[in-house]
């Protein structure tokens, strides 16, 4: 598929919106030209209708086995990289994004859906764990008792606006999801329709190619307040999976929650990724230190979750002399478009509010912007200044960053400590440097979901070991991670079995152990057969 209708994905086929006097297009925001191609929203019955669909595939999807759902992964990926050329060249369109950027990310989109393939092909990820019973064991018998995970149900997964693929249609809550057993319903976000629209299309040709039930995918556009609002609150919907805005996804989270049948909301929102800058590492690295920040801090526009928001060192020489050049380099940088012109206001509101703070100094912007465009901004504010204004804090979504300066080391721990939750915290720290950087990361080990030292949060490596959330606003469940391996632990639930007769366990659970799985058989790891 490669040509666009427009439509919504509902129950393996592209239906027409009931609601066409809705219909939007698009803005490409390099140049404020309209895409052709109008897409319109669902409308209550069409919302009905996709849930229904997935509440209906669940029944069959959620108990195929796992090679099965592997292939099925498989061939979306393959399917996407089979359309990347017009998958990239719409998205060009749709965000202003690069090329390189676009065609990195689709590579970064298929490697996820072929993890959690592997993942499934392993096994080991319902993490089974068997207690054999004890009929001779006093004063009361013990019962056999034996744990697997299970799915949830139909899951509506929000595409984010900032990563048009990896955390997309068919990004990681999507893959997470179906690699779960989860139908998914995708509420596709507005600045890149027709993107979302090539990508469930391949995704509907690996449902047609490994004939996996119709309604384990849909796609819908409309509005977060009324659509997404709605399918978070439809009775047929499991759990919810989020990237974008503290106030959208606060929102969301507060209907799963406030239903009467609450539901898990796996929200990522807002974070600063606050970095802290140590004496002797400046003394030592400083040069290499401000060229990665400013890459960092320009990094896409500065439109990435990770970007470093917050820089956080002591006055002295070394200070000095890396602001000297951090100011000099992003002085250098020009500008970059933003993904849509709501984003690139709310960039400069942000800015012009924080400028206009009395205690906060501007020390360097770089050249000058028109447009959808952005330049990277770097200010100052002493750490005294910063304690006593918690909004200073709030995230600028784009390249900006405040720099915290500190008298003592007390006072860099008292601003590691004001800290809300993030999804990183970097320290840079030399051997030497060792006490204090200590110090900090005790500190910070509470406030963010992965600590990074001699290194900024961009460049989320996608692998069984990463962790990417965070204590509130940076997630919603702190206990989650919407990147690696144990994504899938969103979207199952434990069911444990007793008693239960062999032939009516599920393979993981048998005694022969068909599939052959690591299970934890009382206390020991084994793959062996009871």
């Amino acid at each position: 598929m490669t040509s666009l209708t427009g439509n919504l994905l509902i129950n393996g086929s592209w239906l027409a919106s009931s609601l066409p006097h809705e219909a939007f297009t698009v803005v490409n925001p390099a140049d404020n030209t309209q895409l052709p191609t109008e897409f319109a929203n669902a409308s209550p019955e069409e919302i009905d209708l996709a849930v229904s669909a997935a509440t209906e595939a669940f029944r069959s999807y959620s108990v195929l086995p796992a090679a099965k759902r592997a292939t099925f992964l498989e061939a979306i990926a393959t399917a996407m990289e089979h359309a990347s050329d017009p998958i990239v060249d719409r998205g060009i369109l749709e965000t202003g994004l690069p090329e390189a950027r676009l065609r990195g990310e689709l590579g970064r989109t298929t490697g996820q859906l072929r993890m959690f393939a592997n993942l499934l092909k392993r096994g080991d990820w319902k993490r089974v764990v068997i207690d054999t019973a004890d009929p001779a064991r006093q004063p009361l018998p013990k019962p056999d008792i034996r744990l697997t995970q299970v799915p949830l149900g139909p899951v509506v997964v929000f595409a984010a606006s900032n990563f048009p693929l990896a955390f997309s249609t068919a990004g990681g809550d999507t893959a997470s999801a179906l690699a779960a057993g989860c139908p998914v319903i995708v509420k596709a976000h507005s600045a890149h329709p027709g993107t979302s629209e090539l990508v469930a299309g391949c995704i509907l040709a690996a449902i047609r190619q490994t004939g996996v039930p119709s309604g384990t995918f849909a796609m819908l556009h409309g509005p977060g307040r009324t659509v997404g609002t709605a399918l978070v609150r439809h009775p047929g919907i499991k759990a919810g999976g989020f990237t974008g805005s503290v106030s959208g996804g606060r929102a969301l989270f507060d209907v799963a929650t406030g239903r009467p049948d609450p539901i898990p909301f796996f929200g990522e929102l807002g974070s600063t990724n606050p970095v802290f800058l140590l004496e002797e590492a400046l003394a030592a690295n400083g040069e290499s230190i401000v060229q990665a920040f400013v890459g960092a801090m320009t990094l896409g526009a500065g439109q990435f979750c990770t970007n470093p928001g917050i820089l956080v060192a002591r006055k002295n020489v070394a200070t000095e002399t890396f602001i000297k050049n951090a100011s000099e380099l992003v002085s250098q940088q020009i500008p970059q478009t933003m993904l849509t012109s709501s984003i690139c206001a709310s960039f400069r509101k942000g800015n012009a509010h924080r400028e206009s703070v009395q205690s906060v100094s501007v020390l360097s912007t770089g050249m000058d912007a028109s447009g959808n465009d952005a330049s990277p901004v770097l200010m100052a504010v002493s750490a005294k200044e910063y304690l006593g204004d918690p909004h200073l804090q709030e995230e600028i979504f784009g390249p900006s960053t405040l720099m915290i300066l500190c008298d003592t080391d007390s006072e860099m721990l008292q601003v590691a400590g004001s800290f809300h939750g993030h999804l990183t915290g970097s320290i840079f720290a030399e051997e030497s440097d060792s006490e204090m950087s200590t110090a900090i990361a005790a500190v910070m080990q509470k406030k963010v979901g992965r600590l990074i030292f001699n290194g900024y949060g961009t460049g989320v490596e996608v692998c069984a070991g990463m962790s990417h959330g965070g204590p509130y606003p940076s997630s919603t469940n702190v206990q989650s991670t919407s990147v690696g391996e144990r994504a899938i632990d969103r979207f199952v639930r434990p069911l444990c079995y007793q008693n239960t007769p062999d032939a009516l366990l599920p393979e993981e659970l048998k005694n022969t152990n068909p599939l052959g799985v690591r299970r934890l058989v009382d206390g020991n790891w084994s793959s062996d057969p009871i």
